[in-house]
């Protein structure tokens, strides 16, 4: 093991796990949405299927300004709190009411019930962005060593699988409580269920990162935020892992939002939705230690390589479910999850060392601005999944239909559910790992610098 470099703070293991336990929150607002909000739409309110994939997709727009303008504000917070927990605080207060009433609407269907759902979700993605924007600051200015990030943010990785487990696991089964595809009440109880599990969270993320180290104090940029844009995108490295990340995000997404669909109509089982997310997310709990390893023995790019392959390949294997069944479905994303969970890891931490290494060369605190644009593109990103994957099940003949009347679908929406959740997101997956045989990263020992190639 490399040890942390002569004067820099070691994070202690409380902060850790109340840094951590935020995750809950990004996790859970990611995870729920994801795999949920779709279906419940399209089988549940009559929303078509493109619709309904507008409507997750669309407040995300939103996000491309409300987020990077809570960055800079936390950038230039003053306060006995520190620059980013009032920020956390705010967030606690406002995002796990503005969740339930995603869920919790009037009776409306069609177009009606969309702008409902629509509106109620932008407000969720504002407060959502109140605590996620400083929340991913925070680990770059916690330490300056390039492999205490990973190691400080695999415990953020462990408890966004279990937060992905059970919110993953919990919230279909709340919803298949009172009925085999769910009802309105249901859909209520797991938005309140998983509201309050969101504030417990989030309050103690709050409390635990009272004692976090700060590694420097640089003033806040001052410039105006479309020069702070300007200078983000001026730094090749943050531009190039942007765009990676966001082609792994929207493999993800796709994969989320096709999964209940693939346990109903590819398995035919909707309630296999719990393990399929079981297996799924069950390495991140289990990997953590041996991607660390890895990202210090091949660096974090080889690293990242090995994790798309693993990835990519146990999706494209999932195509031949119907040959294999359930079990063979199970086993190829168990491989899945584990590229995943390397996957996200290696993310974050490549995405502190590009912020840590911007701080030491400017001087400036900009974290938040780099979050901001970070947070507001991919999550941008990460919606376009779903839009993905609805227009694909809408190509394919998905029949839209209420609660109480459920339809039997054609053949060819069925393959098109299939290949929603295999083929395409495995290409897209593909495309992620060429675009990381582009990075580089300097040796630890001269700051992690990032470089591209062209």
């Amino acid at each position: 093991m490399i040890a942390p470099a002569v004067g820099v703070p070691t994070v202690s293991r409380g902060v850790r796990l109340g840094y951590g336990v935020g995750s809950f929150c990004t996790a859970t607002f990611g995870a729920v949405p994801g795999l949920l909000l779709l279906y419940y739409m399209t089988n549940f309110l009559a929303v078509p299927g493109w619709l309904a994939g507008i409507v997750v997709a669309a407040p995300k727009v939103w996000d491309l300004v409300i987020n990077p303008l809570v960055g800079r504000w936390s950038d230039r917070t003053k306060s006995r709190l520190g620059p980013r927990r009032p920020w956390l605080l705010a967030g606690a207060c406002t995002l796990p009411v503005m969740f339930y009433l995603v869920f919790a609407g009037p009776p409306l269907t069609g177009t009606p019930a969309a702008i409902y759902v629509g509106l109620c979700f932008m407000a969720a993605a504002t407060a959502y962005a109140l605590f996620e924007v400083p929340y991913k600051a925070m680990p770059a200015e916690m330490t300056e060593d390039y492999h205490e990030r990973t190691s400080l943010l695999q415990w953020r990785i462990i408890f966004v699988g279990l937060a992905t487990m059970i919110s993953g696991v919990l919230a279909p089964t709340i919803v298949n409580s009172q009925g085999e595809n769910g009802t309105l009440g249901s859909y209520r109880l797991m938005a309140v269920t998983i509201a309050l599990i969101m504030f417990a969270a989030m309050l103690g993320s709050f409390f635990g990162t009272a004692r976090a180290p700060m590694t420097a104090a640089p003033h806040a940029d001052t410039g105006g935020l479309l020069r702070q844009f300007a200078a983000a995108r001026s730094n090749p490295a943050f531009v190039w892992l942007l765009a990676l990340s966001c082609t792994q995000q929207l493999a993800i997404a796709t994969m989320l939002a096709a999964a209940p669909y693939f346990a109903a109509y590819t398995l035919g089982d909707p309630k296999t939705t719990t393990t399929l997310f079981a297996v799924l997310v069950g390495p991140m709990l289990l990997t953590m230690p041996l991607w660390v390893r890895l990202a210090k023995r091949f660096d974090k790019r080889g690293a990242m390589i090995l994790a798309g392959l693993l990835y990519g390949i146990g999706t494209a294997s999932a195509l031949a479910t119907p040959i294999f069944g359930p079990v063979y479905a199970h086993a190829v994303l168990l491989l899945v999850g584990t590229g995943i969970a390397g996957v996200t890891l290696l993310q974050f931490s490549m995405l502190a060392d590009v912020i840590a290494t911007d701080t030491a060369t400017t001087g400036h605190r900009r974290a938040g601005v780099f979050t901001g644009l970070w947070t507001a593109i991919e999550s941008g990103v990460s919606a376009f999944g779903a839009l993905i994957f609805g227009v694909i099940i809408s190509l394919g003949g998905f029949i839209p239909s209420q609660a109480n009347t459920p339809v039997q679908q054609p053949d060819s929406a069925v393959t098109s559910v299939l290949i929603g959740q295999t083929a395409v997101p495995a290409l897209i997956i593909f495309l992620s790992v060429l675009m990381t045989l582009k990075y580089r990263l300097t040796d630890p020992t001269k700051a992690a610098t990032p470089v591209t190639t062209p």
